[in-house]
């Protein structure tokens, strides 16, 4: 089992995860030749997804769904409350489909659990994604952590979280109006440092082999702040967890 990063954070997301001959892309956020051209950069081809799954229905994680799994005929999978966010907005898509944010789905090699967070959209999830024998917990756009979440991600053999704030930044960032900033660090907005290292903290992390900080605001944190917060809790070196960036996400992880 192996994943990585297209790009994440507030101008696009995706993510690939593969195993026993299943490759799953896990949000659309980037436009079609985007999208295209970050593949190429893992040397993936289009063709060879089987399919997308979403996360719910902000633009920075299906803007690009339509064209791109339109254009390769690749079936889509979300929430049927993601779907009814959307407002018709995917039905051209011929291979759609849609599952209860609590469900558990088999697909090839990999086995994909939903899992619902708080986070301003109609039913928002984020994903468990293993083959049998390792787990991949991804917990982006959450604006905070619950004890369902974290019973369910603890074990996991790797972790992309949220690192989306510095919560200083955040309020001292002059170009962001008060309501704005009120919604980013509330409870259905996204997860900051200190947070993120304190669901890190709460869970079983025997078994970790990875971890990711993502979806890190380019004008409200910086991946020194985001790997400090973390390290603190695992008690290692700051360079050892990674940061999934914008432009160049990050290369495949095994497990």
């Amino acid at each position: 089992m192996r994943f990585a990063s297209l790009g994440s954070g507030s101008s696009g997301n995706a993510l690939l995860v593969e195993a026993g001959g299943t490759r799953l892309m896990i949000d659309c956020g980037f436009g079609l030749r985007d999208t295209v051209r970050r593949l190429q950069r893992l040397n993936v081809e289009p063709e060879t997804i089987d399919a997308v799954f979403i996360t719910h229905e902000h633009t920075d994680h299906v803007g690009g769904v339509v064209t791109f799994a339109g254009k390769f005929q690749i079936p889509v999978w979300m929430s049927y409350g993601t779907y009814t966010a959307l407002n018709g907005k995917l039905d051209k898509l011929e291979h759609l489909h849609t599952f209860d944010s609590h469900a558990t789905l088999d697909l090839g090699g990999l086995q994909v659990q939903a899992l619902p967070v708080p986070h301003d959209a109609r039913e928002p999830v984020q994903f468990i994604v293993g083959d049998g024998a390792h787990r991949l917990a991804m917990l982006t756009d959450i604006g905070a952590s619950t004890t369902h979440i974290e019973t369910q991600i603890s074990g996991c053999d790797a972790l992309v979280l949220e690192c989306n704030h510095d919560l200083d930044l955040l309020y001292n960032n002059r170009s962001y109006p008060y309501p704005l900033k009120q919604r980013i660090s509330g409870r259905f907005g996204h997860l900051n440092n200190e947070a993120a290292a304190a669901l890190l903290a709460a869970i079983d992390r025997s078994f970790l082999k990875h971890i990711i900080a993502a979806h890190l605001s380019q004008q409200n944190n910086h991946p020194d702040k985001a790997r400090a917060a973390l390290a603190q809790v695992l008690g290692c070196a700051p360079d050892w967890i990674g940061i999934a960036d914008q432009d160049e996400g990050f290369g495949w992880r095994g497990l």
